[in-house]
């Protein structure tokens, strides 16, 4: 069994395909989770839609909750880490993270942001043992391999690594950083561009990623099998 963890994170609430001014992003995420349930039905999934309902930005009381013992917290602590600690459980409980994010202002949307800065927690997810040295961190999720699929889109266009405007892509590294640091490490990026130009390469970049979506999933169902030892079937 997989266990999959589908984010949502666009402003944008409909699907492009399905729903007038519809999100790319959504419609790259679901369709990646529909064929992946087409070929798994039995795996389980969770859907959090940040885009939606954003996780409350960290502040003072946060800060304080958390850098606060667990055995001395009081119970107003407790309540404000509560979403965090939800967010945290389902993240730890994942085998496969896919992420629907669109590229706003070179990063990622605020509600990713406070999801990230939601999960990347001391005790909960990293460990630090000043006694390391230079190295003062312990990945906690790095107690078996979880993978992550990061669908994205893009108003302008060359911002994959080693693209000419690469520089001004600072949401898959980000991302890449954050779960790194964690301990998730097998990050895959799949993204539309051209969406500021709205023609007839945007209809092109559409396509494209609709099949390397189609792609991913069949390499990760084929993955899966493998470690597993038994062969998936994939769908047609």
């Amino acid at each position: 069994m997989i266990r999959l963890l589908h984010l949502d994170a666009s402003a944008r609430p409909g699907r492009h395909g399905i729903d007038p001014h519809g999100s790319h992003t959504r419609a790259l995420s679901h369709r990646f989770v529909a064929r992946w349930r087409a070929a798994r039905p039995r795996d389980p999934v969770r859907y959090r839609d940040l885009g939606a309902a954003p996780p409350r930005l960290v502040d003072h009381d946060w800060i304080r909750a958390e850098f606060t013992r667990r055995d001395a917290r009081e119970p107003w602590m407790t309540e404000r880490l509560a979403e965090s600690d939800a967010m945290v459980d389902e993240l730890i409980d994942t085998d496969l993270l896919v992420i629907g994010a669109p590229l706003y202002n070179f990063g990622m949307p605020a509600p990713l942001k406070a999801w990230v800065d939601s999960i990347v927690r001391i005790g909960r997810t990293v460990a630090f043992d000043p006694s390391r040295g230079d190295d003062p961190y312990i990945q906690l999720l790095a107690d078996r391999p979880r993978r992550v699929a990061l669908l994205s889109s893009r108003g302008g266009h060359g911002m994959d690594q080693g693209g000419p405007l690469a520089h001004m892509n600072h949401l898959d590294p980000h991302l890449r950083t954050a779960l790194g640091f964690i301990g998730i490490h097998d990050l895959r990026s799949i993204a539309i561009e051209y969406e500021e130009f709205g023609d007839a390469r945007l209809a092109a970049s559409v396509a494209e990623a609709q099949a390397k979506v189609d792609g991913l999933v069949d390499a990760l169902l084929a993955e899966t099998a493998a470690t597993a030892g038994v062969r998936q079937p994939l769908p047609a």
